[in-house]
């Protein structure tokens, strides 16, 4: 009956909207602690949903539970960084402490314990999140403290607050987080300008997708302003999953208005009146202060009905929290997670400036983008295009962590190079650095002349830096561990493939690694690049290429012998399969398999 009451509430106060169906199970998971199954049941009815389409977004999204947690949910940062800096140790020091296995819940049901992806905290970790609120700089002593306070069963709320503080750390400014922008100021200038006007000043700056992809912002704008239909949509992509990036987190802690007024300046350009945010689950804590940014802008007049006294300007906001889904960063399965389904990418073309949130024509820009757009409002085209290169103009933020004196978020023109960030952030015998996070590239010693930009280096801003004590098998083992966790299942490829190059990243971890491991690595390599239904499945296995190529000698040491041949035939041993079915065709023969697909 409780069950019931609770879905009840919840679910009025989403209006009974099945594309609130995710914001539905967060809060009645707020509410509960986890989704039983009469929880879902309830959830259906009330939404006239099939059961299994609830179950099924359900079970998608890691931060969704459907069997029970302890009343405290800790969960451990797993990103690289976050284990260079200790963070196994200390978990399993929690844990002990706690009498808890990793994975399960105490007999009491008071805590349980286990890890997660990135937390978006790589520049003060380790990190962790305890019922969605993000601790960083974990040690011993703060461990203890944790340890204390769940067995003394505090509430959270009295928790010390500063546990929860969490730094900006920006080291190095630029135009983008130098320059002041009142709230109103980019919007006015826009307005002045006249829509062909400002649409001329976003061209001349060729301000490109900050999200990774490099998409010209003016092009999508342009191309959604032209699309039929009356009804157009502004996304904010703030699903910043990406493993060692953290500066969107830093621009929507300081910068909120800014990228709030980016997407006041799209809707005005397109002609939208809805605002979404996309806000990943494990940015939570930044929930609350970014709805009183919110709410101050209507106060002034900056979103609501009439912007700035402009007839016919409406346009308001409403932030979505996600729910832990890295594939949610890719801009057509965020549209569907908004849509209350499961984060699955969308086949492409139709693309979203014509047919994006519920068939709606959709601009989805990244935060940075977004922030870029009401200094370039504010500054001109030309201001902004003078710096950077011919082809990446303006700046890049790059969230830098690893193995550096000062982990921060830095800006530079685009066309620096990596040499030049490393001595700026104080790395020391850098062996290694990922730019672009698990997705990105690898980088050796001497390609640290390379530059940060669309036509050499292009980044999402993730650059993670690691010392010659570190392991490049170690680095890239982890990020395989993670594409195979955050595969969404959907492909083949992808689902069985990930899986696959875990298993062999396993078995070399292992120490019983085989010449022959790493030749199917890389023809894994080729099938999921060319066979994937998006890019989460195509990038799975960059860091391994790129590590097997400059790095060699660490994988071939963990090998049993270079010479090392299995005795096991798998083509042989479906030899009975073959005859049972009457094939002997070279369809029906590995190695013939393997050589077409090369």
């Amino acid at each position: 009956m409780e069950v019931a009451k609770t879905v009840r509430k919840v679910v009025a106060r989403h209006a009974g909207v099945t594309t609130r169906l995710l914001q539905i199970l967060i809060e009645v998971q707020d509410e509960l602690s986890w989704l039983p199954p009469a929880a879902l049941s309830c959830i259906a009815q009330a939404l006239k949903l099939p059961r299994a389409r609830v179950d099924g977004v359900a079970g998608f999204y890691s931060l969704l539970y459907r069997r029970p947690v302890g009343c405290y949910r800790i969960l451990f940062s797993d990103n690289i960084t976050d284990r260079m800096l200790g963070a196994p140790a200390l978990m399993q020091a929690l844990c002990t402490a706690l009498w808890v296995e990793r994975g399960k819940v105490s007999e009491d049901g008071l805590v349980s314990i286990d890890t997660t992806s990135c937390t978006g905290l790589c520049d003060q970790g380790p990190a962790l999140l305890v019922n969605g609120l993000a601790i960083g700089r974990l040690d011993a002593a703060r461990i203890d403290t944790i340890a204390g306070l769940v067995r003394g069963r505090t509430p959270l709320a009295d928790w010390p607050r500063e546990l929860f503080q969490i730094d900006d750390n920006i080291r190095r400014r630029g135009p983008l987080l130098d320059t002041e922008v009142p709230p109103g100021a980019a919007l006015a200038a826009a307005l002045k300008l006249g829509r062909e006007g400002w649409l001329a000043e976003l061209r001349a700056s060729g301000l490109r997708g900050r999200g990774g992809a490099g998409f010209a912002t003016a092009r999508k704008w342009d191309a959604c302003r032209a699309a039929p239909g009356a009804e157009k949509v502004v996304v904010c992509n703030a699903d910043e999953g990406e493993p060692g990036t953290f500066k969107d987190r830093v621009l929507l802690t300081r910068f909120a208005d800014r990228v709030f007024e980016g997407m006041t300046l799209a809707a005005w350009t397109i002609g939208a009146r809805l605002g979404l945010m996309y806000l990943r689950g494990e940015y939570r804590h930044l929930l609350r202060p970014l709805h009183e940014v919110l709410a101050r802008r209507r106060a002034v007049g900056l979103l609501g009905a009439g912007i700035l006294g402009e007839a016919g300007f409406d346009f308001d906001i409403d932030i979505h929290l996600g729910a832990g889904a890295y594939v949610c960063g890719e801009e057509t399965a965020l549209l569907e997670s908004l849509e209350g389904k499961r984060g699955t990418p969308r086949i492409r073309p139709p693309f979203p400036v014509t047919q994006g949130y519920l068939g709606r024509p959709t601009v989805v820009n990244n935060v940075e983008t977004l922030a870029a757009v009401a200094l370039i409002a504010l500054r001109g085209g030309a201001d902004y295009a003078a710096r950077g290169t011919a082809s990446s103009s303006g700046t890049k933020l790059l969230s830098i962590s690893g193995d550096c004196a000062f982990p921060g978020v830095y800006e530079y023109p685009f066309g620096v190079t990596v040499a030049e960030v490393l001595a700026d952030c104080g790395a020391r015998d850098t062996h290694a650095v990922q730019v672009g996070g698990a997705s990105g590239v690898t980088l050796a010693g001497d390609e640290f002349g390379r530059r940060i930009g669309f036509e050499d280096v292009p980044s999402a801003g993730a650059f993670m830096v690691f010392n010659r004590s570190r392991d490049a098998f170690d680095i890239a083992h982890n990020f395989v561990d993670f594409f195979a966790h955050e595969s969404c299942g959907f492909c083949t490829p992808c689902r069985i493939g990930t899986v696959l190059l875990k298993g062999y990243m396993d078995k070399l971890a292992s120490g019983y690694g085989a010449k022959v491991d790493l030749a199917d690595i890389e023809w894994l390599e080729r099938l999921l690049k060319n066979a994937s239904h998006c890019g989460l499945g195509s990038s799975a296995p960059n860091a391994v290429v790129d590590t097997l190529l400059k790095f060699r000698p660490a994988y071939e040491r963990r090998l049993q012998s270079l010479e090392f041949e299995p005795a096991f035939d798998l083509d042989q041993a479906l030899a009975r399969a073959r005859q049972m079915t009457g094939r002997d065709d070279p369809g029906a023969h590995l190695e013939t398999l393997r050589e077409d697909t090369t």
